[in-house]
């Protein structure tokens, strides 16, 4: 299962084998059945995560019971909860397998000492998390610039497949909208 993980790393720097067998050392591979937590509301998140196979999401749950979801992650996507992870506070979110996942799991103080002891891969995670800023700052702009129906047309663009593996009340909350106004923009959609 890290074969998968090596081809991500590699694809995207030029890491020596050396520096890759230092990395595999401190992945852990764990298999989720589907609906298992990762991470619970209050606990404290120790990990970064990366998506092997399956569908994680990120989520909280308001005073009234209602979900909200953040984001999915899928294959090659970074999953967790960086700012429990840096400022060493309880989570304000849950994790969970949507599908049967397998996840590598590192360590917060093994990932420290990859990026400071491989600049290569130091490299790396700052281009990844310069595209996660850009990504989020893209999904606030389509969550308080666009209708209902261009969230929904601009996540199945944005997220190609997706929809067919996520259920649609995930969708809604992920779209800050209600199922039923999910369920009505599809069926106005069918019908063009």
């Amino acid at each position: 299962m890290l074969s998968v993980f090596k081809k991500y790393i590699t694809e995207k720097a030029a890491i020596s084998e050396n520096e890759w067998e230092i990395i595999a050392s401190v992945c852990i591979v764990k298999k989720l059945r589907k609906q298992q937590f990762l991470l619970q509301q209050g606990e404290f998140w120790r990990y970064n995560i990366f998506v092997i196979e399956g569908c994680l999401r990120r989520y909280s749950i308001d005073d009234k019971g209602i979900e909200h979801v953040i984001q999915f992650s899928t294959e090659n996507w970074w999953a967790g909860d960086r700012q429990s992870l840096l400022n060493e506070t309880p989570s304000k979110y849950n994790i969970d397998a949507i599908e049967n996942s397998v996840v590598v799991m590192i360590r917060k103080e093994d990932f420290d000492m990859l990026t400071t002891t491989l600049p290569v891969f130091n490299e790396l995670i700052n281009r990844i998390l310069q595209g996660g800023f850009n990504a989020s700052q893209e999904r606030i702009n389509t969550i308080i610039s666009m209708t209902a129906e261009q969230k929904y047309l601009n996540f199945l663009t944005s997220r190609p497949g997706l929809a067919n593996r996520v259920p649609r009340h995930m969708i809604a909350s992920y779209l800050g909208i209600t199922p039923e106004t999910l369920s009505r923009i599809k069926k106005q959609i069918m019908r063009k």
